[in-house]
């Protein structure tokens, strides 16, 4: 995918002098009193800032937070604490610019203002033409570095793109569209997908698209056992979405057809009731009872797909196989992400569930990337072409 990369923008000197507009992430979670409870989605935003301050840049950011109304102003909306943040990991004062959109505020060289919550400007979310001419009116250069929007065609995140004079990513973007493509669209084959979580229906078209393009795909959790029914099993009291076996099915027999296949459990670790003091049993999916609920897979099963992502050129994640925050149904997960944590493939990593496991296995530094984004990173999956992704390639 071609795109503008702002970093070799910065590296030409193109931005020294220029006004930049940084469209990113601060949407932090916060207190009843507004003190800012964790903030990584604002340490994650140095590098572009930080660049366009090095490069002799006049530097604006901006973001959303929360789910403020259009044209109405709350003090809970500001991002006066995430300006005071940004503050004090940088080093300098970051002031708060309100009321931005029509310009009249100076920012010099050298100098970084923040702009008020994006979100609060009449026309933002549905990316009012009137509105993105005057955002594209405000700099030289746009950069977009907010991930977690590129789904949304917004002002701040699509419009402003097509208006200003130069429109790029940022490196965060950039390492996502970068990630992203090497996953999916020129992968190192054997392509293995893993996609967890407790209904079908929620990533049926993610599993349509996937049986497209993957080796193999791994289920687990709720939508395996609707696998599981769907290869005949019986699966007792378990989650799953009967009606939908008839399209689980389909995508078994599609990815049949490719000589791919769905890894089918050969054992699951059930229990009668759910909850992490819950009695386990592990038993031959063919033995499920019909007061059974599962609620991981089996050991063989764990190790058979860990000899898979052994073998895989690619490994793209999104979920876990089993209720992995219990500790007698955490095997299965706990097996998957040592397995991709210790294989020589690529691997990309998504949605909060999975970077849950993620931290709780410690494995963030084996895996290739891990996305900031959960639901750019399902669009995606699903093949759709993300706004942000669209109008920059299109830009450059």
């Amino acid at each position: 995918m071609k795109f503008l990369r702002f970093s070799d923008i910065c590296a030409s000197g193109q931005a020294a002098g220029k006004r930049v507009f940084i469209r990113a992430d601060l949407n932090v979670p916060q207190d009843d009193d507004g003190n800012i409870t964790e903030d990584t989605r604002i340490r994650a935003s140095l590098p572009a800032i930080q660049l366009a301050l090095d490069a002799g840049a006049a530097v604006m950011v901006t973001s959303h937070l929360g789910r403020p109304t259009e044209g109405e102003f709350k003090p809970e909306d500001s991002l006066a604490p995430v300006a005071q943040r940004l503050g004090e990991l940088l080093g300098r004062e970051v002031p708060l610019v309100s009321n931005w959109v029509d310009g009249g505020f100076d920012v010099a060289p050298g100098q970084l203002v923040l702009l008020e919550n994006c979100r609060l400007n009449v026309g933002e979310k549905k990316n009012k033409p009137e509105l993105a001419a005057k955002l594209g009116r405000l700099c030289d250069i746009f950069v977009h570095d907010a991930f977690g929007t590129a789904h949304r065609a917004e002002g701040t995140t699509y419009g402003i793109a097509e208006t200003a004079p130069i429109a790029c990513a940022g490196p965060l973007l950039a390492a996502e569209m970068d990630a992203l493509t090497q996953a999916l669209l020129e992968p190192k084959r054997p392509l293995v997908a893993i996609v967890g979580g407790s209904k079908v229906s929620t990533k049926l078209s993610i599993l349509k698209t996937l049986a497209s393009k993957v080796d193999q795909l791994i289920v687990g959790g709720g939508i395996a056992n609707t696998f599981l029914l769907a290869a005949g099993h019986q699966i007792g009291n378990s989650l799953a979405e009967p009606d939908l076996v008839e399209q689980a099915r389909s995508v078994i027999e599609a990815m049949k057809t490719r000589g791919a296949e769905v890894p089918i459990p050969v054992d699951v670790v059930t229990a009668k009731t759910f909850g992490a003091d819950a009695a386990a049993e592990t038993k031959a999916a063919s033995e499920v009872a019909d007061d059974d609920l599962i609620l991981d897979i089996g050991p063989e099963t764990a190790a058979r797909l860990a000899e898979q992502l052994q073998a895989a050129g690619t490994i793209v994640w999104n979920g876990p196989v089993g209720v992995f925050e219990f500790a007698a149904f955490e095997n299965g997960t706990r097996v998957i992400a040592q397995a991709v944590a210790q294989s020589q493939a690529f691997s990309i990593a998504g949605g909060g569930d999975t970077l849950a496991a993620i931290a709780k296995y410690q494995i963030a530094d084996q895996v290739g990337y891990i996305s900031t984004g959960g639901g750019a990173f399902l669009e995606v999956l699903e093949g759709r072409t993300l706004p942000a992704f669209e109008v920059l390639a299109r830009r450059a």
